[in-house]
C-alpha cells in the first residue's frame, strides 16, 4: 500500500480495488527515536479468557457498508482498539480530563470508565480532572480523579468537572498541558470542543511534544457525522417520551386540546424525528432540515384545523431549530452567537404558540386548549440509560486503546458497528442531518400522517443535495 500526507490534516493510505484508509497522526510522525513497550494487556488477568487479546495493525472500518458488486472498496477508518505495542510505560503516564459544553446524558460515565480502564487495564495511577472546561486549564485547579473518587459517579447527570462557555486559548492551554508534564489528553465535548481539540493537537505537534490527544465526542443531538450516533441520544429519546406522553393526556383531557412540546436540536431533528416515530401519539413533527410554512393551502394551521375537527385533540413535537427564518422574519432579529461561538436560536416553542393561539382566536374564532412543555433542561440533566451507559464504556475504552498505543489527533466512535479512530477533521467538516429525501423521514410522515410542507421543487432540490448514500442510526445520517 502506498502512503500519501496530502497535508497537516490529512494521513492517507491508498489500497488496491479502490481501498482508501483516512488514518489518524501517530506520535511517531513526529517524535524521534519513540520507544515501543509490550502492552501489560497480555499480563492482566481479566483479558485471559480473551482468545485474541489485540487487534490487527492493518484492521480497518469501511464507511459505507451497503455496497454493490462493482463498487471500489472505498474509505476505511483505523479500528480501534488494544495493540501489542504502547507507547507509554504506565508508570510515566500523566492523564487529564476535561468536558465542555452543555451537559449530557453519559458524561461522568465516560470519566468513571476512562479513570477504571487506565487504572484496571494499564495500571495508570495518575489521572487530573481539569475543572470547568478549557478555561480550566488555565484558571482553575485540577482535581485527581481514582476508580474511587468516580465509583458512582454514573449514577448522576451532568459532569462532576464542570464547565464552561468559551474561554478557549490554544496557546495557554498547551503551555499548561505542557508545565504540568501532562501526556495523555481526554477531551469530551460536541463539534466546537473538538475544533479545540484539533487546535490544542496541531499545537502539541508544533512542539513536538510526546502527549497523545482523543477526543469522545459528544452531542444529545446526535448530529456529529461519520460516526453511528453520539453517546446520550439514547437517553434523550426515551426522556422524552414522558414529555409527549404528558403532552398527549393534557390535549386529550380537553376540547380542542393541543400538547406542543420543544426539543433539543439546534442543527438537526433526530431527537424530534425518534421520539415521534417511539411514541405514535405525535399528529406532527418539525424539525430544522424540513422546512414548513403557517399558512395557505397545505400549511400547518389547515393541517391543525383539519386534524382538530377529526379528533378533537393533537399533539405537535417542535425541535429548538426548526422555523428558526420564519421566527427571524416575524422578529425582524439579527443574526448573533452565544459564548460558545455557536449561532444563537430564538425560542420557536414560546414563538409557534403565540402563532397558533393567535390565528384561531383571531381569524378561526375558535377556542383551543394549548398547553406547552419544554423538557430541555430535565432531558440534559438525568443520568443516562442502561444503552447509553454501555455505549459510553466502550467510547471510553477506545480511546485509552488509542492514546497508549501512541495515536494522536483522534476522535472514537462506532462506525457501522464498530469502533474506529478518526480524524480530527471529519467530524468538524459538517454537521449531521436527517436527510428529508430519505426513507426514515418518509416512515415518519406515514405515521403521523402530516404533509410534508414541501412542493415540488423543493424536493428535486433535496434530492440534489442529498448524499447518494447515508451510514446508520440516521443512516440517514452522513
Amino acid at each position: 500500500m502506498g502512503s500519501n500526507n496530502q497535508n497537516n490534516k490529512t494521513k492517507v493510505v491508498a489500497g488496491e480495488a479502490g481501498y482508501v484508509l483516512e488514518d489518524v497522526p501517530h506520535l511517531s510522525d513526529y517524535v524521534p527515536d519513540l520507544q515501543a513497550y509490550p502492552n501489560p494487556l497480555q499480563d492482566n488477568p481479566s483479558y485471559s479468557v480473551v482468545k485474541q487479546y489485540f487487534v490487527n495493525e492493518d484492521d480497518s472500518v469501511t464507511q459505507k457498508i451497503v455496497v454493490h458488486k462493482n463498487t471500489p472498496r472505498g474509505t476505511h477508518f483505523r479500528r480501534a482498539g488494544p495493540r501489542q505495542k504502547v507507547y507509554f510505560p504506565s508508570d510515566e503516564v500523566l492523564a487529564c480530563i476535561v468536558t465542555c459544553g452543555e451537559p449530557c446524558p453519559g458524561i461522568n460515565t465516560v470519566i468513571r470508565e476512562l479513570v477504571c480502564g487506565l487504572h484496571y487495564m494499564y495500571g495508570v495511577s495518575s489521572v487530573l480532572g481539569i475543572e470547568s472546561g478549557y478555561r480550566g486549564f488555565y484558571s482553575k485547579n485540577t482535581v485527581t480523579l481514582t476508580p474511587k473518587v468516580v465509583d458512582n459517579i454514573h449514577k448522576r447527570g451532568g459532569t462532576i468537572l464542570g464547565s464552561s462557555p468559551g474561554g478557549f486559548e490554544t496557546l495557554k492551554i498547551v503551555d499548561n498541558i505542557q508545565d504540568r508534564g501532562i501526556n495523555q489528553v481526554y477531551i469530551i465535548g460536541g463539534d466546537g470542543t473538538q475544533k479545540g481539540a484539533s487546535l490544542i493537537f496541531e499545537e502539541i505537534r508544533r512542539r513536538g511534544l510526546k502527549v497523545a490527544v482523543a477526543g469522545i465526542p459528544k452531542s444529545i443531538e446526535n448530529d456529529i457525522p461519520v460516526i453511528d450516533k453520539s453517546f446520550g441520544f439514547d437517553t434523550s429519546v426515551e426522556e422524552a417520551q414522558r414529555a409527549i406522553n404528558a403532552a398527549h393526556v393534557e390535549a386529550e383531557s380537553f376540547e380542542n386540546g393541543v400538547g406542543v412540546v420543544k426539543l433539543m436540536g439546534r442543527n438537526s431533528g433526530f431527537i424530534a424525528l425518534y421520539a415521534t416515530l417511539a411514541n405514535r401519539d405525535v399528529d406532527c413533527c418539525l424539525i430544522p432540515e424540513s422546512p414548513f410554512y403557517l399558512e395557505g393551502p397545505g400549511g400547518l394551521f389547515e393541517y391543525m384545523r383539519k386534524r382538530l375537527k377529526e379528533n378533537g385533540h393533537m399533539v405537535i413535537v417542535i425541535a429548538e431549530g426548526a422555523g428558526q427564518e420564519l421566527l427571524a422574519e416575524d422578529m425582524e432579529t439579527e443574526d448573533k452567537q452565544n459564548a460558545s461561538g455557536n449561532k444563537l436560536r430564538y425560542d420557536v416553542g414560546l414563538w409557534i404558540t403565540r402563532k397558533i393561539k393567535d390565528h384561531f382566536a383571531k381569524q378561526l374564532k375558535m377556542v383551543i386548549n394549548l398547553k406547552y412543555i419544554d423538557p430541555t433542561y430535565m432531558i440534559q440533566a438525568i443520568p443516562s440509560n442502561a444503552s447509553d451507559n454501555v455505549y459510553c464504556t466502550l467510547l471510553a475504552h477506545s480511546a485509552i486503546h488509542g492514546a497508549m498505543a501512541g495515536y494522536t489527533g483522534f476522535v472514537v466512535g462506532p462506525v457501522n458497528g464498530r469502533h474506529a479512530y478518526i480524524p480530527f477533521h471529519r467530524i468538524n467538516e459538517r454537521w449531521n442531518k436527517v436527510v428529508i429525501t430519505d426513507r426514515m423521514w418518509a416512515r415518519l410522515l406515514s405515521s403521523t400522517n402530516q404533509p410534508s410542507f414541501l412542493n415540488p421543487k423543493f424536493v428535486k432540490e433535496a434530492k440534489k443535495e442529498s448524499p447518494p448514500t447515508t451510514p446508520l442510526l440516521s443512516k440517514e445520517n452522513p
